[in-house]
């Protein structure tokens, strides 16, 4: 696993960028997946835009402003921190010290990088704020189409996104939230994606609304890059080894290596026993370890084990028990292997995207390739649910996951959006 991009990078190319520290893996991916998103939803907006289904608005454009000094210390100032941390981190990073956080809140830095950054920063916003400068204020009206305003929508979606994400988690795990509220709620981890879903997309409605944008259509645009943000996102959980794995397979054990070792009943009880102290830690005792057994099939020997069950060796939480011949931060593995089920979802999610790409065209009535995509997200994780771990309500005797509960709900949601919008559809049509 790479905890940060100095991991990757060390182990893929055999280069030693103390640089790269800064960059986390999770972090990393889920920019990616914003990125991705906005290039697919700002291609599909314009698509309905060729085709008449959306329009823009008239609005305001400032093409000129007073020169504003203030701008320009600003950004030298801006400048001066990023080069002073970087360049730092470049050139005097000290490899006995493992806590970059600790380093970039520190006084430590580099004084050149600082006055350089800083120095090419406000001079390029100096120059700027010259050539567009006027006496006072000029403005233009303009028309501004919807995918124009993406920037604004994945800005809101990332605020959005990540606070309902955080809600969410430690709504979940209420236990862990009341023993360090503060730590949960500023940690780096913790981050559950239909909060995040729930709250970015009412934010994103509302100012839809607000711009005349035909919400209908904003929704069936999102819908592919939607599918397509999730998968990218579920790459970080991976290849971070963020915790956010299934339950223990029991055909496979972990050697002190991280190498997938396949296991019987009694070589699984012998490595449960061996990790003793770890497994109680976790489950309070030995007899209440989520797990399943599910050996590769035969007719699949092609393919590899890690499929099946990984041990997650160096991951970012330190999840496991020390590894062998390893110092350092991140020298964890987990003693028993899991299912990786953010590399199922990753799958599954890349392929549902390319099914709901290739729908965009074919579905013509507004809404409803939302609500298929909820359908299908909602089926997907109710079923990956079923080899995670998670927290369990007691719920009239039944015993789902909040996702569980908020996938199933996807699903019914899908399937009356799909009716009604078919139904709104169909009495909007003329009489032949």
């Amino acid at each position: 696993m790479y905890p940060n991009l100095y991991y990757a990078f060390k182990d893929l190319f055999g280069l030693n960028i103390p640089l790269l520290k800064l960059l986390q893996t999770f972090g990393f991916f889920v920019a990616i997946a914003f990125l991705v998103a906005a290039y697919v939803l700002t291609i599909e907006l314009k698509r309905r835009e060729q085709l008449g289904l959306l329009t823009g608005i008239k609005g305001k454009a400032i093409i000129a402003k007073p020169f504003n000094m203030t701008e320009v210390l600003v950004h030298a100032l801006l400048g001066f921190v990023l080069g002073y941390k970087l360049l730092g981190l470049a050139t005097e990073w000290d490899e006995t010290v493992q806590d970059v956080q600790a380093y970039v809140f520190s006084i430590q830095g580099s004084l050149l990088g600082g006055v350089v950054l800083g120095a090419i920063l406000g001079y390029f916003k100096y120059r700027e704020a010259k050539k567009n400068h006027a006496p006072e204020i000029k403005e233009e009206i303009v028309t501004i189409m919807p995918h124009q305003r993406v920037p604004d929508i994945i800005v809101m979606a990332a605020v959005a996104g990540l606070l309902g994400a955080k809600i969410f988690h430690n709504l979940e795990n209420w236990g862990d939230f009341v023993k360090d509220p503060i730590g949960a709620l500023f940690s780096f981890s913790g981050l559950t994606f239909y909060g995040g879903l729930i709250v970015a997309s009412y934010v994103i409605i509302r100012y839809a609304i607000k711009k005349n944008i035909n919400v209908w259509q904003l929704i069936d645009s999102a819908a592919p890059s939607l599918m397509l943000a999730y998968g990218v996102g579920r790459m970080g959980c991976h290849f971070s080894g963020d915790g956010d794995w299934g339950i223990y397979n029991s055909a496979y054990v972990t050697d002190a290596a991280g190498k997938i070792v396949p296991a019987d009943p009694a070589k699984f009880q012998e490595m449960v026993k061996a990790s003793e102290q770890f497994f109680v830690r976790q489950y309070g005792s030995l007899e209440h370890i989520p797990h399943a057994a599910f050996t590769k099939p035969a007719g699949l020997s092609f393919l590899p084990d890690w499929l099946f069950a990984y041990g997650y060796p160096h991951n970012v939480i330190n999840e496991g028990v020390q590894m062998a011949g390893c110092a350092g931060k991140y020298c964890s593995v987990l003693p028993v292997s899991v299912y990786p089920t953010a590399l199922y979802e990753i799958i599954t999610c890349l392929i549902l995207f390319a099914v709901l790409f290739a729908l965009r065209k074919k579905v013509t009535v507004p809404g409803m390739l939302f609500g298929i995509y909820l359908i299908m997200n909602g089926v997907e994780r109710f079923f990956i649910e079923k080899i995670r771990v998670n927290t369990k309500y007691d719920i009239f005797g039944f015993h789902p996951t909040q996702a569980e509960i908020i996938s199933s709900l996807m699903v019914i949601g899908g399937a009356v959006l799909i009716w009604y919008c078919r139904k709104i559809h169909k009495a909007a049509k003329p009489a032949i």
